[in-house]
């Protein structure tokens, strides 16, 4: 059975952690998607993923909030994908980078699909 759960031990949380990914992590983008990832931390059992969207491009907190609930969303039905893309022990912030808003999860669900295929490229 998949566990479809977000518990708090896979939120990216800590300013220490933030810190580092933007520090040492790796920058991936296309379309609307833009991702951080920073891989095999070794103090780490799984997975941390944080999502951010930015206040310049939606001015409005329900917008913002709105896109943030659809991206952790995402990331709790395709956990297996992330996993599958960066191990196991890796910690990765989501961000959506368009100024437009996403109109469902299937949109979204497309544009990190799209990611993770140009990378494999």
């Amino acid at each position: 059975m998949t566990d479809f759960r977000y518990p708090k031990s896979e939120k990216l949380k800590k300013k220490s952690d933030i810190d580092l990914l933007f520090k040492k992590g790796k920058w991936m983008s296309h379309g609307n998607v833009r991702l951080i990832v920073l891989k095999n931390l070794p103090d780490q059992q799984n997975n941390r993923v944080g999502v951010s969207v930015s206040k310049k491009f939606f001015k409005k907190a329900v917008d913002r909030n709105r896109i943030k609930r659809l991206l952790k969303e995402y990331y709790r039905l395709n956990k297996s994908d992330v996993t599958e893309q960066f191990g196991s022990s890796a910690s990765v912030m989501l961000f959506w980078v368009s100024k437009q808003l996403p109109e469902n999860l299937q949109s979204v669900e497309q544009e990190f699909k799209n990611l993770f295929a140009s990378r494999k490229q």
